[in-house]
């Protein structure tokens, strides 16, 4: 019992550093980006570099460190994809964790969290996010749960017990109400956007460290993987169904990204999570609904300002003399170019 609290102790401390190094990286990016535009004002020059700024909160489709099931161990996930898009990439505050439930996120500590983090100025351009982020309510019911959903085929139940899954549900809907009224209080007119996963494969694939979360329920209440694959989509549909009711209220100022149908077959890493192009097809969602509904008149002019700037001219080639026939040099064999290492999820760089 002492060694697994021991345990839990040292993941829960990990957790808090990791977050910690996220977002002492997010302020040096906010930083760097306020300097340049104090820097732009003051010679009266236009600011061509104004990128969303955005807080994340959510679960492994918001932090998922692994590529498809393996190494190598890097961020894969929606943030980390979402990071490359665009000719500005927003520039992402991201409170996410592997693992997490919409309770879970929506817990004490991790509003707590939140809520310092958007009180906080300097975490921001303009004194708040132009947008919030948010993944929640995948780890509600899968995993090792989601038998509590299921009826026993007996060859008589259809399989997903509605009433069941509906009071699930309920609660996951009581997560994202509560997550606006945070929002409404600390962040006023911020909106939120959030996606309804994609319809899996429950076929048992899993990482080494984690899961399956799907097919072990299905088999213990006599379910194939042809059934389950049907029940599942049932249920993400009557998710994404809840989502579209809390978007259809103005007053929610929330989007939600319809993601589900985006994935194929072969975009599945295992029954959660897909591979690194299957997340970029998601972050593409996410990009295009940001650039339909958040446009900040500063962003709007750097856009407009980088476009209409000049090209860069070309370096003056230097002239070979007429004596000297033109030679090609040759790379000294102790100067071999460096190479630049891949950025961890700190911010670092890493060696190649």
């Amino acid at each position: 019992m002492d060694r697994d609290i021991f345990v839990q102790e040292e993941a829960r401390k990990r957790i808090e550093r990791d977050i910690d190094e996220r977002i002492a990286v997010h302020k040096a990016n906010i930083v760097r980006l306020a300097t340049a535009q104090a820097s732009a004002t003051a010679l009266g020059v236009a600011v061509r570099n104004r990128p969303l700024i955005l807080l994340a909160q959510g679960d492994s489709w918001f932090d998922y460190p692994l590529t498809g099931n393996g190494l190598p161990l890097v961020d894969t996930d929606v943030i980390a994809q979402l990071r490359r898009i665009g000719p500005m990439p927003p520039t992402i505050l991201n409170l996410a964790h592997h693992g997490d439930a919409a309770v879970d996120e929506m817990s004490l500590p991790k509003q707590e969290r939140m809520i310092a983090a958007l009180r906080d100025p300097s975490n921001w351009i303009n004194g708040k996010p132009d947008a919030i982020l948010f993944s929640a309510g995948g780890n509600d019911i899968a995993g090792d749960q989601f038998c509590i959903f299921l009826d026993f085929n007996d060859g008589r139940t259809p399989g997903l017990n509605a009433d069941r899954f509906g009071k699930a549900l309920g609660m996951v809907e009581a997560c994202y109400l509560d997550l606006f009224a945070l929002r409404d209080r600390i962040a006023p007119g911020v909106p939120i956007f959030a996606h309804c996963y994609d319809f899996p494969i429950p076929n048992g694939a899993h990482p080494v460290c984690a899961g399956p979360w799907l097919k072990p329920s299905l088999d213990f209440c006599n379910w194939s993987t042809a059934q389950g694959t049907a029940i599942i989509r049932e249920a993400l549909i009557a998710f994404r169904d809840m989502l579209h009711r809390l978007a259809g209220t103005p007053s929610n100022l929330f989007h939600t990204v319809d993601t589900q149908g985006t994935l194929s077959a072969a975009d599945w890493a295992n029954e959660l999570h897909p591979f690194p192009a299957g997340f970029a097809k998601i972050a593409q969602l996410f990009s295009d609904a940001l650039s339909r509904h958040v446009r900040p008149a500063d962003m709007v002019a750097a856009l407009a300002a980088s476009a209409e700037a000049p090209p860069t001219p070309p370096l003056a080639s230097t002239a070979t003399s007429a004596k000297e026939p033109a030679k090609k040099r040759a790379t000294p064999r102790g100067k071999a170019a460096a190479t630049k290492g891949d950025t961890s999820r700190t911010g670092r760089r890493r060696k190649a």
